[in-house]
C-alpha cells in the first residue's frame, strides 16, 4: 500500500490523546475522499490489514514495530513531528534504535542494519560474512568488498596509474578515490590554504590535518575532533552544533557524541571493559589494581587504551591480575615470554603504583650472565659448572647498591661478563669454581692461547675483581699505546695529510678517521 499523498498534518494537532480529540481532529483534517478502498471516513480509520490500530492502541505508545503494515509507521511519523501528546515512534526491535524500521522479519519491523544482519551468507572470496552484494556465475554469495575489487570493475586511474575503483570522471580519464582532487580553500581552523573537505557542521572548509587532529575543547575542556573556532581556540563537535542530528546522548553515560553504532560511546566501554578484565570473582576490583583502573579509564584518547587492550597478550595478562590467577609481583611477570608487550605491562603498572619500582637495568644484565653461564655450562657439561655466574648482582638490588654495592660489574658490564666466560676455563681448576682460584699463570696461558679474544674487556674483568678482592697477586698487562708519542710540528703534520689523501696503500676507514683527526 503506497502512502502518497498523504494529508498533510495540521499544526493544531490535539495535544490529549483522548478518542473524542483524535476523532475531531480527524474530521477536520482529512478528506472523507482520501484513498478509497483503504480509509473509511465513516470510523475514521484505515481499512484492511490497517485496521489493527483500532484493536491495539499500544502501536502509538511504543511498540510500532508490531505493526503489520508500514503505513501504519509512517501515520505515527507523522503524529509525532505534529507533537501530539502520547506517541511515542518505536524502536528496532533487535538493535533499540529510535530510527526508521520497515522491513518485516519474523513478524517484526526492524532497522536496514538489522534485515542486513539476518541476511549475512559467507563470501566465497575473501569468506567474510556479510549481505550479499551481488552473486557469482554459480550463484554463490559475493560481499560489497569483493565487488568493487573484481577486476571487471576496476579502471586506471589516470593520476596514479593503479587498476583501482573510479571514485570520479573527468574529461580525460577516471580518477581513483586516493586521487580524489579537493578544492585548494582556506581552512577554517588554522587558516592554512590548502586542499580542504567542507564540515557537516559548520558548512565552512576544513583541511586534512584539522578533520584528523584532537585537542582540548576550549568550551567543554574535552579531548575530541576539531570541528570549529582556531588552532589557538579549538572547539569540539557537540559544543559547535549541540543540537546537530551527528550528536546523540551516549545511553549509559549521557554526554552527547557521535555514535557509530548501537550501545555506549567508547569512554564508557573502555569502562566497562577494565571491569571486565580487573574484576576479581565478586566483582570488585583490587585496591592495588584500582589506580591502574582509573588511570586508564581517564585517559585522553579512549580508542587508543582499547587498541593497546586488544593487543597480543594485554587483556589475558590483566585478566589473570585481576582474578588472581597470576600475583602482582614482578616475579610472575618474570615467567611470561619476554618481549616489549610484557615490558611494557610492567611500566605501566609501575607507573601506576601497582607495583614497585626495580632496577630493571639489573635484571637485564642478570638475564644476560645467566644466559651466558647456561651456555658455556651446556657447551661443558653439567660436571663442570662455569662460576662467573655468582658474580651477578641479586634481582633485589636497589639503584644505589647497583652503582656501589659489592659484587657489581663494571660500565661495560655485558662485554667484561663475555670476557669472564671466555677466562672460565682457568676459573674452574680450583676446588670450588671461583675467581679467587685463579693464578697468574693460568691467566697467561690464557692470555698467549688461540682462544684469548676480547683482551681488553678481559683486562677490565682483572682489574675490576681485583678492586672487588675476588681475586689477588694478578696483573693484567695494558695494551700498548700505538698512537704519536711526541708533538707533532706543523710540516710532520701536513705530510701525515698529504699521505693520507694520496697513499692507496691505506685502509680507507684509517685514511678518513686521520684525515678527521
Amino acid at each position: 500500500m503506497s502512502t502518497a499523498g498523504a494529508p498533510a498534518v495540521a499544526p493544531s494537532a490535539p495535544t490529549k490523546a483522548t478518542k473524542k480529540s483524535w476523532e475531531t481532529w480527524l474530521r477536520a483534517h482529512i478528506d472523507p475522499a482520501w484513498r478509497p478502498g483503504e480509509w473509511d471516513s465513516a470510523r475514521w480509520l484505515f481499512t484492511g490489514e490497517v485496521w489493527a490500530l483500532e484493536e491495539n492502541p499500544r502501536l502509538l505508545t511504543g511498540e510500532g514495530h508490531l505493526a503489520p503494515h508500514r503505513a501504519i509507521l509512517r501515520f505515527i511519523d507523522l503524529l509525532h513531528e505534529a507533537g501530539v501528546a502520547g506517541i511515542v515512534r518505536p524502536a528496532c526491535p533487535r538493535c533499540h534504535r529510535v530510527v526508521r524500521i520497515d522491513k518485516p522479519l519474523d513478524g517484526q519491523r526492524v532497522c536496514r542494519n538489522c534485515i542486513a544482519k539476518s541476511r549475512f551468507e559467507e563470501c566465497v572470496r575473501c569468506g567474510a560474512r556479510r549481505e550479499p552484494a551481488t552473486r557469482n556465475g554459480q550463484g554463490r554469495p559475493l560481499c560489497p568488498s569483493c565487488l568493487v575489487k573484481d577486476p571487471a570493475n576496476l579502471e586506471t586511474c589516470i593520476v596514479c596509474g593503479a587498476s583501482r575503483m573510479v571514485n570520479s570522471r573527468t574529461a580525460d580519464g577516471p580518477i581513483c578515490p586516493n586521487c580524489r582532487p579537493l578544492p585548494i580553500l582556506l581552512c577554517s581552523i588554522c587558516g592554512r590554504t590548502a586542499p580542504c573537505m567542507l564540515s557537516k557542521l559548520t558548512g565552512l572548509p576544513r583541511c586534512g590535518g584539522c578533520d584528523r587532529r584532537q585537542a582540548h575543547c576550549t568550551v567543554c575542556g574535552r579531548m575530541r575532533g576539531i570541528h570549529s573556532g582556531t588552532a589557538d581556540a579549538p572547539v569540539c563537535g557537540p559544543c559547535t552544533m549541540p543540537d546537530a542530528e551527528l550528536w546523540r546522548p551516549c545511553p549509559t553515560g549521557g554526554q552527547a557524541e557521535r555514535l557509530h553504532a548501537p550501545g555506549p560511546c567508547p569512554r564508557c566501554t573502555l569502562k566497562q571493559r577494565l571491569h571486565e578484565l580487573l574484576a576479581d570473582n565478586t566483582g570488585s576490583i583490587s585496591p592495588k589494581l584500582q589506580s591502574l583502573h582509573d588511570a586508564l579509564a581517564d585517559t585522553e584518547r579512549a580508542g587508543t587504551a582499547m587498541r593497546w587492550l586488544s593487543k597480543g597478550i594485554v587483556s589475558t595478562v590483566l585478566s589473570d591480575l585481576g582474578s588472581g590467577r597470576r600475583p602482582l609481583t614482578h616475579e610472575a611477570l618474570d615467567e611470561l615470554p619476554e618481549g616489549k608487550v610484557v615490558e611494557h605491562i610492567r611500566s605501566v603498572l609501575v607507573a601506576t603504583e601497582a607495583l614497585p619500582r626495580r632496577d630493571e637495568q639489573m635484571i637485564h644484565l642478570e638475564r644476560h650472565v645467566k644466559g651466558l653461564v647456561a651456555s658455556h655450562t651446556s657447551a661443558r657439561g653439567p660436571e663442570n659448572p662455569a662460576s662467573v655466574r655468582d658474580l651477578a648482582p641479586p634481582a633485589s638490588a636497589s639503584p644505589s647498591q647497583s652503582r656501589q654495592g659489592d659484587h657489581v660489574l663494571p660500565t661495560s658490564g655485558r662485554a667484561a661478563t663475555s670476557a669472564g666466560s671466555r677466562l672460565s676455563p682457568e676459573l674452574d681448576r680450583g676446588p670450588e669454581p671461583d675467581p679467587c682460584h685463579l693464578r697468574q699463570a693460568d691467566l697467561e696461558r690464557w692470555m698467549t692461547s688461540d682462544d684469548a679474544r676480547l683482551r681488553q674487556e678481559a683486562g677490565h674483568f682483572v682489574r675490576w675483581a681485583l678492586t672487588q678482592n675476588i681475586a689477588q697477586d694478578l696483573s693484567f698487562p695494558a695494551e700498548r699505546w700505538n698512537g704519536p708519542s711526541q708533538p707533532m710540528d706543523d710540516e710532520a703534520r701536513w705530510a701525515t695529510a698529504r699521505r693520507l689523501l694520496h697513499d692507496d696503500t691505506l685502509k680507507p676507514e684509517d685514511r678518513l678517521a686521520g684525515g678527521l683527526a
